[in-house]
């Protein structure tokens, strides 16, 4: 089962996940994160990286962001691998916690 990216990581996007993913199932998008469903192969090493807590299980995602599974999905389709860590967005610390952040994801 893979591993989700959620909405607290939208205008965050810290990369310290994307170093300890075996696969390199991560997706970049400006200011968002995704995992590629199809290359992840639940190691589960990505959530504990995350210092925001915006990685979970797919079916420990919770109810307000099971849309962000078929999200992951849809952008690690289009958007490119990620395997090395960049700094986190520059305002992340405002970000963190925010709720519905969803329309101000950019494609």
């Amino acid at each position: 089962m893979p591993f989700v990216v959620t909405e607290n990581c939208i205008k965050c996007k810290h990369t310290t996940c994307v170093a300890v993913c075996p696969t390199d199932a991560f997706r970049e998008g400006p200011n968002f994160l995704v995992i590629d469903p199809v290359s992840c192969i639940d190691c589960n090493l990505c959530p504990v990286e995350c210092p925001i807590g915006a990685i979970f299980e797919e079916d420990e995602v919770p109810e307000d962001q099971k849309h962000f599974i078929a999200l992951n999905a849809e952008l690690a389709d289009i958007w490119p691998e990620i395997s090395i860590v960049k700094d986190a967005l520059p305002d992340h610390e405002k970000w963190d916690g925010v709720p519905n952040k969803l329309a101000l994801l950019e494609r």
